[in-house]
């Protein structure tokens, strides 16, 4: 299994990046027993831990989904429970990672990369009902695969339309062309611990891991196989991939930096253990 992994990335070792780094971890999902996603609901840990919302979204075709949302300064987590979204996406260890550009117009760099590595993009665009019913364009995206077992990798870019929204309550430009993640995401994270993710640890089907690879690496990730899977480092956020077998697939580990230092304390959420401190560093283990 692991094999397969090194022959697409081409190599035992590291793939080399390319030049600029286009992609940067955005967010990633993870959909997990009905008492997990109960506690985390209803923590009043989690509310002072991070900027804590649950929403219900309407998105394109009126496809609509119940997160639980952990957000940072650029990145942050989703969490559901047990058919909290539709599809196969609702099923336990379903997982997904959302990467999105920092300037307008590089989702076509990437592509563009994509197409020269032998790939054939997919795009799409997702949209965001306010609840008038006038959905909003919110990100443009492009996948490698039209469906996935149980892990699905993108890449995005927010819309115009979709920041000068007012409802998005989105912040104001800071260089021309800015689509970035701390511009999308409200800057209530300077009142909580949480300050941006640095790990995330997913359990992936090999089939689920081939075309996450050329998506990475055409986002300027550096990409390494070792014996367990495939680890991606760049942009502050390191994302590890372990190939494993149907049945044990899901989200498994994310680390946090901390806004400040902090004694240690240990939270149980269902079947999940949230460990933050001692300093500035918290993990959460699933």
């Amino acid at each position: 299994m692991i094999l397969a992994a090194l022959l697409v990335l081409g190599a035992a070792g590291p793939a080399q990046a390319e030049e600029r780094q286009l992609l940067f971890y955005n967010h990633a999902w993870g959909t997990f027993d009905r008492a997990t996603a109960d506690a985390v609901e209803h923590s009043a840990y989690i509310k002072q831990f991070a900027d804590f919302e649950v929403r219900t979204t309407t998105g394109a075709d009126g496809k609509k989904w119940t997160g639980r949302y952990l957000r940072g300064r650029e990145t942050y987590l989703e969490l559901y429970g047990i058919g909290d979204v539709g599809g196969s996406d609702g099923e336990l260890g379903s997982a997904g990672l959302g990467m999105s550009t920092e300037h307008d117009r590089d989702l076509d760099a990437v592509k563009t990369r994509l197409r020269a590595a032998g790939q054939t993009p997919i795009d799409f665009t997702q949209t965001r009902d306010f609840g008038d019913g006038k959905p909003v364009p919110w990100f443009d995206a492009v996948f490698l695969v039209e469906r996935y077992e149980k892990f699905g990798a993108w890449g995005m870019e927010y819309r115009d339309e979709y920041l000068a929204d007012p409802r998005s309550k989105v912040g104001p430009a800071r260089f021309p062309g800015d689509v970035s993640r701390e511009r999308y995401l409200p800057d209530e994270y300077q009142n909580r611990l949480m300050r941006d993710i640095t790990l995330i640890h997913v359990a992936v089907t090999a089939a689920d891991l081939a075309p996450t690879v050329p998506l990475l690496r055409a986002g300027g990730f550096a990409v390494f196989a070792d014996q367990t899977g495939v680890v991606a480092v760049g942009g502050g956020t390191t994302m590890r991939f372990d190939e494993v077998p149907k049945g044990r697939t899901g989200l498994k580990r994310v680390e946090f930096a901390l806004n400040r230092s902090t004694p240690p304390h240990v939270e149980r959420l269902g079947t999940s253990t949230l460990v933050v401190g001692p300093g500035k560093r918290a993990v959460w283990t699933f």
